[in-house]
């Protein structure tokens, strides 16, 4: 890719971040919810702080800060890159306001395009490295936009749809079927030349047991025999922490599900309607795809059996709920036809058993861009697959999400192991 090309890949991502901000008011872009979510204002911040301060300040002729107070306001989480906001109190920046940020965004989309221009031959390649993490890193900014800006809407009383749709129900699929995949040793990891995170690698051999996987996710139809067999109250099937989580905070349905006059209703990014029992549960924590799947008698998947599983299904037949229209909701069926594995890319993140740890080999960077993953690699469980949230070219088998075991308010669900008999 020359860098002209770079340079219209590099406005298009931009572009598209504030293409997301269309559906929204003045008012939605300071609100956060709850400590997980930003405000979208502030993601629009910190995704140009990290060219300004990754990039500009070491590369550009004559740099100067676009202001001295915004390498505060928009750090997330680099101690080595100085304070920040508490994360907490994002939602108290009323100032700097909208009008101020975009104004920061066109400046630091501006002097980085000049700079792709104009940067020596010398400098480039270690330019573009970090140019090519700044692209991805705001790419994934956009996605946690997606499901930051839902959970705003949806605390909202009024419950404001972010684009207002018709919901065509589906059908419900065939009951669950099975692929075996057998024992050996499989390569497990990145190994290609494109961008990856350093997290997908080192590639390395990983032995696997024989198993079964289901060919497509749980649906919103099945986990409600779950809720119906009183699972939220049944100790039996979760983990001690899940379980004092299900008293504590009395979940007893998936986030963002209500019941109204006997009947579940959904917040959706198109408003609040009743939960369509054919589509794939969504909104789930680690430990309620675990309790399922102990209630069924299943379990969950390792990150290397679904990494190995993945290949039998190719990624475009599964990504379509990222389409054009920009639905960002999980689709009830493959857009495309395969005789694979339904839904497994771009559709919902889902739960694997597998804690997000190092993989042999793996060393963790020096500077402030070994904080980017490695720091995280504790107390957290992988997701592998992607959402109807994700951007199209980060998906891909070896893609590392991990999140705390609580949290529910990505495009989470689950799909069921099993062992041969």
């Amino acid at each position: 890719m020359d860098r002209k090309q770079f340079a219209d890949r590099f406005l298009a991502v931009r572009k598209f971040s504030e293409e997301l901000c269309q559906p929204l008011k003045t008012e939605d872009f300071v609100v956060q919810t709850i400590e997980d979510v930003s405000p979208p204002k502030w993601h629009l911040g910190h995704t140009s702080w990290f060219f300004e301060q990754i990039v500009l300040e070491q590369f550009e002729t004559g740099f100067r800060k676009f202001h001295r107070d915004f390498y505060y306001v928009f750090n997330s989480y680099y101690q080595s890159l100085g304070d920040r906001v508490q994360r907490d109190l994002r939602g108290t920046l009323s100032r700097p306001t909208v009008e101020k940020v975009m104004d920061y965004r066109d400046n630091i989309t501006a002097r980085t395009a000049r700079l792709i221009e104009q940067v020596s031959e010398e400098d480039w390649p270690t330019v573009y490295t970090l140019l090519e993490l700044g692209i991805n890193h705001e790419q994934q900014h956009q996605e946690l936009f997606i499901t930051d800006i839902k959970h705003i809407l949806a605390s909202n009383p009024l419950r404001p749809p972010y684009i207002k749709r018709e919901h065509e129900r589906g059908d419900l699929p065939d009951e669950m079927s099975w692929i075996e995949i057998p024992s050996g040793k499989v390569e497990i990891g990145y190994g290609g030349n494109e961008f990856a995170y350093d997290n997908e690698s080192p590639r390395h051999t990983a032995y696997i047991k024989e198993f079964k996987l289901a060919t497509r996710p749980v649906t919103n139809a099945e986990f409600m025999e779950f809720m119906k067999d009183d699972g939220y109250e049944d100790h039996r099937w979760w983990f001690a922490d899940g379980w004092d989580i299900v008293q504590s905070e009395h979940w007893q349905a998936p986030l963002y599900w209500e019941l109204v006059e006997g009947k579940w209703m959904v917040m959706t990014m198109h408003g609040f309607r009743p939960v369509d029992p054919a589509e794939p549960v969504s909104h789930i924590s680690h430990h309620e795809a675990h309790a399922y799947a102990r209630w069924a008698g299943k379990r969950l998947p390792t990150e290397q059996e679904w990494e190995i599983a993945s290949l039998k299904q190719a990624i475009d037949d599964n990504r379509g709920a990222f389409a054009e229209d920009r639905l960002f909701h999980p689709a009830a069926k493959p857009l495309a036809g395969g005789d694979g594995f339904d839904l497994m890319f771009g559709n919902l993140w889902e739960w694997t058993s597998s804690a997000y740890l190092p993989y042999p080999g793996y060393r963790q960077a020096k500077d402030a861009l070994g904080e980017y993953n490695g720091k995280f690699m504790n107390n957290q469980i992988v997701l592998r697959g992607g959402s109807c949230a994700t951007p199209h070219d980060h998906i891909r088998p070896t893609y590392r999400n991990f999140f705390h075991s609580d949290k529910r308010w990505q495009f989470t669900g689950l799909r069921l192991a099993d062992d041969p008999q």
